[in-house]
């Protein structure tokens, strides 16, 4: 699978809203049923998929979420980058301890055969002290999307 592919400019937020995990999950799946990525279903999908298995992620140099939903609340392949303005709690992968986390990154996998290969290309790249310092300065979306399209 190509990861690149799954990337697209519009599905890049640096401002994001929510005093909560809820209400970022809300956010986001409202952008992105807008733009056809995802079905109705698709918020009470990942919202109960977080719940069941938790995906905050402490790495060495940036603690991360990468929430996703089961296939069929997908129409289209996906990665949603989302800055929060606002940490917000999350549970912890594994061991569903709380951690904060600014940084989310939704994945959209029509393809479940698909979905370890891409965490694992996440947990490499946010393992890259380089690459995390240039993600946490950069303020452009348009930059942003190329930083994980070479990188990925």
């Amino acid at each position: 699978m190509c990861y690149k592919e799954m990337f697209d400019q519009r599905l890049i937020s640096l401002e994001i809203e929510g005093e909560n995990e809820e209400k970022v999950f809300e956010n986001v799946a409202a952008h992105l049923e807008k733009l056809g990525f995802v079905n109705e279903g698709y918020l009470n999908g990942i919202t109960a998929r977080e719940r069941q298995f938790p995906t905050g992620l402490i790495t060495q140099h940036l603690n991360i979420a990468l929430p996703h939903s089961d296939p069929e609340y997908v129409d289209k392949p996906f990665v949603y980058i989302a800055r929060l303005k606002d940490e917000v709690t999350v549970k912890q992968m594994g061991d569903s301890q709380k951690m904060g986390v600014k940084n989310l990154f939704f994945l959209g996998i029509k393809d479940p055969k698909g979905q370890v290969g891409l965490l694992q290309a996440f947990m490499e790249l946010f393992m890259k002290e380089e690459f995390v310092a240039a993600f946490m300065q950069e303020q452009e979306e348009e930059k942003i999307y190329q930083m994980f399209v070479q990188n990925i």
